[in-house]
């Protein structure tokens, strides 16, 4: 893979100088006339953006001014829409508050906390109290003239928001338009703060949160992180993340609300699909290397930050019950220090890695919890019953006192206004200043900046404390280089994410998250000279509305590999192919993980009359630790996806590719070993029942780490960390 990824990072630009109609105006550094400047400044070059004699089109409808980066002067990329730019001794600096003169904040030669510190000092409440909320930003469903925002958008411009989080998936180049629509709103305030634009991650197939499949236009497909982590590869994982970086980056998002760090010791959870399985170790080199690929050494002009979550852990469950809803709103660890032998761990490895913020959960930790080696918040209670978002001794004391966490706390949307657990007496205002004063430093879910407002005004907040986080995040944003150039090239963008050589390298990602769990009398793979003896019967649960989906698996099939032969009449096959593909949702706030007509499955009879007539290959999606107990037993072949291309899965079963692939988590034997397991310790742990895994016919376990190969044609055993946590 290192070869194919040598030639992207070759490839890699932040613009293309473009000449079609949608890319940006390139303009190389012009002589302009000298202007007199206020505060004194004389001898500055001014450039009003609207006064190009040869303007292009950004993609925004924006004319744009743009200085192209010179490593030999230290000169950064600058773009400007809105305001003008300055050149003082031969450099040029973008003038964001208007003023002609040179400010500390807009000197990109000065060290950070400088300008972060003289920017804070401008800055009035209002505009610290906006910089401090996150909400959702939704583009114009019908845009006039190409325009996806108002020009009085009522967060960006009547809230002073800055940082907003973007849920929809057209294809990169809307994207980037819109992305460039908000940062002409950010540049033309009265400071010209930029917009950080965030998203959940949005290369992986996803039930609940960002959904995207491969097609024209998208960011690149890669299999889920329960995918990426039983294959195991900690390099491909890094690779994926540079990838995906420079995705994002050319889309103008730059910032991910993820990667889960949970780990997933309660099978009935239904976020276990974002998770990297029930391994701390594993979850650890995982979330490092997203970070250091989405990120880089160090956040810069090139990066994309990410928010590592959901702190402490959020997979400790009360049986699966999610702290989205009050019925969930309590983290259990039942198991003496659970937390911090298996939960802490990967937030560790994400501040080792220089992860740039932290997202804490809903819950709050519960007092029934078994001593968990933290200090105790009283004589008689181990912990403050309130969320961790409110929570000082788990913000201030673990994870900045303890753990050394020196980036901001980003809490998760409504986790200071309706899902407060522990502070619903709390007014609004009470909510927002101990949110705040116990070291969350951005709100999610908020736009109402007057909470923060009177929260000072009362003297329930100082506006030292707010001013600690508004530094924080301007830190984030200037390190990211937005206030020199926000802007990006939809035509780009297009281009970045149709690399044939980044899909190759998805591709093969997707072949390597491939479990074999099953593989009766070496059934598969059949390969060439089974196949021509072979007819094959497709069925995928659940079908669709007339069949479709059962369709469209046909059809990718036959045209992804013409050789093989579909029959539609089970009569005549010789062999089946049955893709099963269960669901939860956890805004159902129902937890269950059995195969049947509650996770979408209304006909699993059927799938057991197709086994008994033909042997068949059995494939299932694994969001969750399935219990199989009904569709496994009669599988002649069984094969464990995660967000997996149909066209991999192919290949698998040919032959084209020897599975890898080992399971992220143990398969529950039946709903009686999940209700007998300790929902905050991993399925290998101690504590854990011995027979809490699935046992097949051949008396092989579906334990953690499970996976067979072609050529073993065995178990491959767990390796060599299973059992054990990353502290032993």
């Amino acid at each position: 893979m290192a070869s194919m990824l040598k030639k992207l990072r070759k490839g890699k630009k932040l613009k293309q100088v473009m000449t079609a109609t949608l890319a940006l105006s390139l303009f190389a550094p012009i002589m302009v006339p000298q202007a007199s400047a206020a505060n004194g400044n004389e001898g500055l070059g001014y450039v009003d953006p609207s006064t190009n004699t040869n303007p292009e089109n950004s993609g925004a409808n924006t004319n744009t001014y743009r200085v192209l980066a010179n490593k030999k002067t230290g000169q950064p990329e600058i773009e400007a829409a809105k305001k003008g730019v300055l050149t003082v001794d031969g450099k040029q600096f973008r003038d964001l508050d208007s003023d002609r003169g040179l400010d500390t904040y807009e000197d990109w030669r000065q060290p950070v906390n400088k300008r972060v510190a003289d920017l804070v000092s401008k800055m009035t409440l209002a505009e610290k109290a906006g910089l401090l909320l996150i909400n959702t930003h939704t583009p114009l469903a019908n845009p006039t003239n190409g325009r996806y925002v108002l020009d009085n958008d009522p967060l960006i411009v009547q809230k002073n928001m800055r940082y907003v989080i973007f849920r929809q998936t057209p294809t990169v180049d809307v994207i980037a338009k819109y992305t460039n629509q908000l940062q002409e709103l950010g540049e033309a305030s009265r400071l010209g703060i930029p917009v950080v634009v965030t998203s959940n991650p949005r290369n992986h197939a996803s039930t609940d949160y960002t959904n995207i499949t491969a097609s024209e236009g998208q960011h690149s497909f890669w299999p889920g992180p329960l995918g990426l982590a039983a294959a195991g590869d900690k390099k491909a994982v890094k690779e994926f993340s540079e990838i995906a970086a420079q995705e994002w980056r050319a889309a103008g998002i730059r910032k991910v609300y993820g990667y889960t760090a949970d780990i997933a010791t309660d099978p009935l959870w239904a976020r276990i699909e974002d998770t990297f399985g029930e391994d701390s170790k594993v979850a650890s080199d995982m979330i490092f290397n997203v970070i250091k690929g989405f990120q880089g050494d160090k956040l810069g002009s090139d990066s994309v930050a990410i928010t590592v979550k959901h702190f402490p852990g959020g997979g400790a469950r009360d049986n699966g019950l999610d702290p989205h809803f009050v019925e969930g709103k309590f983290n259990p660890y039942p198991t003496e220090g659970s937390m911090l032998k298996y939960h802490i761990p990967p937030f560790e490895a994400a501040i080792k890695a220089g992860v740039s913020s932290i997202m804490p959960y809903y819950a709050y930790p519960s007092n029934d919890s078994a001593d968990q080696g933290l200090p105790w918040y009283s004589k008689d209670q181990q912990f403050e019953e309130v969320g961790f978002a409110l929570n000082k001794a788990i913000l201030d004391g673990f994870l900045r006192g303890q753990l050394g966490f020196k980036g901001y706390v980003n809490s998760d949307t409504g986790a200071v206004g309706n899902n407060a657990w522990g502070a619903e007496a709390l007014t609004p205002v009470e909510k927002v200043a101990k949110a705040i004063n116990a070291g969350t430093d951005i709100i999610s879910g908020s736009s109402d900046p007057s909470l923060i407002i009177q929260a000072v005004e009362q003297g329930l907040l100082k506006e030292s404390v707010v001013n600690e986080s508004v530094s924080l995040l301007l830190t984030e944003m200037m390190n990211l280089g937005l206030f020199e150039d926000p802007y990006v090239d939809p035509q780009h963008a297009l281009d970045v994410v149709a690399n044939p050589e980044a899909q190759e390298l998805a591709y093969e990602a997707h072949l390597k998250s491939i479990v074999l769990l099953r593989n009766d009398k070496n059934l598969l793979p059949l390969n060439d000279v089974k196949i021509e003896k072979v007819k094959l019967y497709v069925e995928m649960f659940p079908g669709g509305t007339d069949g479709a989906s059962t369709k469209g698996l046909k059809e990718t099939i036959k045209k992804h590999d013409p050789s093989i032969t579909i029959t539609d009449n089970l009569e005549d096959a010789t062999h089946a192919y049955v893709y099963v593909k269960p669901v939860q949702s956890n805004w159902d706030n129902n937890p269950r993980i059995t195969v049947g007509p509650e996770t979408g499955i209304t006909n699993v009879d059927r799938i057991i009359d197709i086994q008994k007539t033909v042997p068949t290959i059995t494939a299932v999606n694994m969001t969750n630790p399935w219990v199989l107990d009904q569709i496994e037993p009669n599988a002649a072949a069984l094969i464990g996806t995660f967000g997996t291309k149909a066209e991999a899965i192919v290949d698998v079963i040919r032959g084209e590719f020897n599975p890898i692939g080992e399971l992220p988590f143990a398969l529950p034997a039946s709903m009686t070993a999940v209700d007998n397991e300790v929902g905050d310790v991993p399925s290998f742990a101690p504590e854990e029942d011995s027979s809490y895994a699935y046992v097949n016919k051949s008396g092989e376990a579906y334990k953690y780490g499970f996976g067979l190969s072609y050529k073993q044609g065995k178990a491959k055993g767990k390796p060599d960390h299973a059992g054990k946590t990353s502290k032993e």
